[in-house]
């Protein structure tokens, strides 16, 4: 039996085998062929083998993420029957090398022309032959690719990474959780694994090297363990432990249609995380009073061109419908930092996440951003929504980005479209700067969202998907508390609420010194709003503001954490 530590990013225990996404060894040797004609056929028969996969693969893709996402499959498929380069590679069997040797030499050829051309398209089709002459190879050397898109038995993805889009497209059918090797609780793949309510451990540093494909794993993602063959006495604990689990969210269930209360009778509001229209149905299922963040960049991710602003709209007007009445956040394009659009061509910068990104490259590339706002403005109608600027540092980014907002609402209203007139309109507070002016711009903004995953790793200048530094993500440091403070006084005296959007929100032990500083709207993953619900329940916001008096003395993170644990405990 061997353990693994990593940080625990999504609560959970998953039961399944290892699904290695790790690049095969595609290597091989130039062969001479005697018989030609033999090494012919065995490519012919490669090429009906790899046709058939990409249609299964395309068919699949059609029925999860539409018929514009499974097009590349379609341009795959042509590269696949392209006369000129099958005949290429045929020529070159046909002078005595093996089918091998002669894919090889000959896409290397085609990518090389393609690259080379001055167009866009046609460098796009350099990626393309690239892509098919890997699965080609691969099929030849029998070899199986690694594709979660496919999977039809349960697994626990195992990985060096996981981007956001390859995050994105995991199916919680089949796949239970993921470990990687890299990574930390607030980088985005491990938020989209709480928003799909999957266990994650990431940081491990040696996943892809210590777990073999296939390996019977038990992935704790409250511990930040993974159990590689595990002894009976130990997968009969964990199994008890799982079905516990179970029966806990069950339980939970009694807090769907209850209000957002605490015990002594203060209201809260608890809202939803989300990264594209289909979380709404979960955050639906859990009774969440809104969506407290619509983080919108999924919408671009995933894909080979910018989405237009009629697939904006559709999206924004799907959530917006399925919300009804209640309140949609929706925070305006985020890219930049551990989050690239390959098809966006930006200079390359020595500290992205300090650099062009968020509401700075929006305001830099206004194109992109018009077209967003011009799409949420026309969506407006369908719902309650209200629009944030993310990484806001300054007043003038605030008043440049409503301004543009606003440029956008007249010309709609000109060309005779319908928008509502009401849009709240806010900001994230994510930049120590921000936080230390709260007062100047709650006079501005109708509303303040605390981004704790960046005000943290800005604070305390410590990069939050750096795993040797991840002991600096401390939601409890006295500086971040007394920002958070300093932000939710600042909004209540000028009239105006305040949310916290980042991982913070949800915190068990941060739940608590929230509701005692008065904070509004709590959004969170989907998966934790029953649970905070019932904590809040049975908190009094008189009580905890007594003891708020007392934690705002402590020097230390952990000085906070050790008296919460202890006071939640007497509680309980």
């Amino acid at each position: 039996m061997l353990e693994i530590r990593g940080i625990a990013v999504s609560n959970g225990i998953a039961i399944a085998n290892a699904y290695c996404l790790v690049e095969p060894d595609l290597s091989f040797e130039k062969l001479a062929i005697t018989d030609v004609e033999a090494e012919k056929l065995r490519f012919q028969e490669i090429i009906i083998k790899t046709k058939i996969e990409l249609e299964t693969i395309r068919e699949a893709a059609k029925k999860k993420f539409g018929h514009d996402k499974a097009e590349i499959f379609s341009a795959h498929i042509l590269v696949l029957q392209d006369p000129e380069m099958l005949s290429a590679i045929e020529g070159q069997i046909s002078a005595g090398v093996n089918a091998e040797f002669a894919l090889q030499e000959t896409a290397t050829m085609f990518i090389g022309l393609f690259e080379s051309m001055d167009n866009e398209y046609m460098q796009e089709r350099a990626a393309d032959i690239r892509d098919v002459a890997k699965r080609l190879l691969a099929n030849l050397l029998a070899i199986e690719l690694p594709d979660y898109s496919r999977l039809s038995k349960d697994v626990i993805i195992v990985a060096e990474d996981l981007t956001p889009s390859m995050t994105a497209q995991l199916d919680k059918t089949h796949v239970k959780g993921f470990v990687t090797n890299i990574g930390g609780r607030t980088s985005h793949s491990a938020i989209l694994a709480r928003t799909m309510e999957i266990p994650a451990v990431v940081g491990t540093k040696i996943a892809t090297t210590d777990i073999p494909h296939g390996a019977r794993l038990i992935l704790d993602g409250s511990k930040g363990t993974v159990i590689l063959d595990a002894t009976e006495e130990i997968a009969a604990e964990y199994l008890v432990a799982q079905e516990a689990l179970i029966a806990e969210r069950e339980l939970f269930q009694q807090f769907v249609t209850a209000e957002s209360v605490s015990a002594d009778g203060h209201p809260v509001e608890l809202a939803g995380n989300i990264g594209k229209p289909e979380d709404v149905e979960n955050v639906l299922a859990n009774g969440g009073d809104g969506i407290g963040l619509f983080r919108t960049e999924f919408l671009y991710m995933d894909r080979q061109e910018l989405p237009t602003e009629e697939e904006q709209f559709v999206a924004y007007k799907t959530v917006l419908v399925n919300m009804g009445n209640k309140p949609t956040v929706v925070r305006t394009l985020d890219i930049g930092g551990d989050k690239e659009l390959p098809y966006l061509t930006l200079s390359h910068e020595m500290n992205p996440f300090l650099g062009l990104r968020a509401v700075r490259l929006c305001l830099d590339q206004q194109d992109i951003f018009r077209t967003q706002l011009r799409a949420l403005l026309r969506a407006s109608t369908y719902g309650n929504l209200k629009i944030m600027f993310p990484m806001i540092a300054t007043l003038d980014e605030f008043r440049q980005a409503k301004s543009l907002l606003q440029e956008e609402q007249e010309k709609l209203l000109a060309e005779g479209i319908e928008v509502a007139r009401d849009i709240e309109i806010g900001m994230m507070v994510e930049v120590p700067s921000a936080a230390l002016i709260a007062d100047l711009f709650a006079k501005e903004a109708d509303f303040l969202s605390i981004g704790t995953n960046d005000l943290i790793q800005y604070t305390l200048a410590a990069d939050r998907m750096n795993e040797k530094v991840s002991y600096l993500y401390q939601p409890f440091h006295p500086a971040i508390l007394r920002l958070v403070k300093m932000v939710i006084d600042a909004a209540h005296a000028n009239g105006k609420w305040v949310g916290m959007c980042g991982e913070m929100a949800g915190d068990e032990i941060a739940v608590p010194i929230l509701l005692a500083l008065g904070l509004d709207e709590f959004s969170m993953s989907a998966s934790s709003i029953l649970r905070t619900r019932g904590q809040i329940s049975k908190l009094s916001k008189q009580e905890m503001a007594q003891h708020l008096e007392r934690i705002l003395t402590f020097s230390t993170s952990a000085e906070v954490e050790q008296y919460m644990e202890k006071l939640l405990n007497l509680n309980n």
